[in-house]
């Protein structure tokens, strides 16, 4: 399969990412931004939140919030520079109540074809206080706005409200999450799935298919989950249908798998430039 940025007759389709930075380069806005180049597209990025993993405490996220009235400026910039060619948005870390009802405003504010939610959550249970109110208020108030999310093993079953042990689980989890937000969904169970394959569950409402990839390796790479996003956001933005979007997505980060850039962090990178 070919990813070479297909040739047009005016300009490339244009790609807001509004996610976080992360300052290894591996994942976040940055991962995005360089999908987005290499599928061809014009990326741009609102920034909501600056990460940097600390290497003196295991690497865990120190996390910084971008003020809300600063995601907002940018987002006004945006919106207002390419009034009437921007229709295609991917949303990754929010992180906050306050940049989720910031995003969401702006989000309302104009009408969208596609809206690709990778539904960064945070709480790994039902525990109290910001991490908590922030997952609430994403399932409230971006959810709904979304025409396709792209939730990994841990979303998935905090969305459908099941346990995934299998890919039977991950296709009920598939069909429970588009009954709740009408999007298309692709439901990742990736390396956390026993087996030999990454497997993910593509459900639209009426196509439901796996897509299945040998796994490389079975530690998690930084960056895989924003790259298949953007890749998603990056297709369906040239006008493929949203199935082949999923397609060319998986093919696309399997490869940057395999290609995967190591460091002295605990975790390698997907490699977005692997064709070249």
């Amino acid at each position: 399969m070919s990813f070479s940025a297909e040739a047009t007759a005016t300009r490339p389709a244009v790609t807001l990412t509004i996610a976080g930075s992360e300052a290894t380069g591996g994942a976040g806005a940055q991962a995005d931004l360089k999908t987005f180049q290499e599928l061809g597209t014009y990326g741009i990025t609102a920034l909501t939140c600056i990460v940097a993993f600390n290497p003196n405490d295991n690497w865990n996220h120190r996390f910084t919030p971008v003020d809300p009235q600063v995601i907002a400026d940018q987002l006004e910039a945006i919106q207002a520079c390419y009034a009437g060619s921007l229709d295609t948005v991917k949303i990754g870390m929010l992180g906050s109540p306050a940049t989720i009802k910031t995003v969401s405003a702006a989000l309302k504010s104009q009408d969208w074809k596609n809206v690709v939610l990778d539904p960064v959550l945070i709480c790994k249970g039902q525990e109290p206080g910001h991490a908590l109110d922030t997952d609430q208020a994403l399932k409230a108030d971006v959810l709904p706005l979304a025409t396709f999310v792209t939730p990994n093993h841990f979303e998935s079953e905090s969305l459908s409200g099941i346990t995934i042990n299998n890919v039977e689980d991950l296709k009920e989890a598939a069909r429970l999450i588009h009954r709740a937000s009408g999007a298309v969904v692709l439901a990742k169970g990736g390396v956390r799935l026993d087996g030999p394959d990454a497997v993910d569950v593509y459900f639209d409402g009426e196509t439901l298919e796996v897509l299945s990839a040998p796994k490389v390796g079975e530690v998690a790479v930084s960056g895989a989950g924003c790259s298949l996003a953007a890749a998603i956001t990056a297709e369906l933005a040239k006008g493929a249908a949203p199935l082949e979007a999923a397609r060319t997505a998986k093919a696309f980060v399997t490869e940057g798998i395999k290609a995967r850039v190591s460091s002295n962090a605990p975790f390698d990178a997907l490699w977005q430039g692997f064709a070249n």
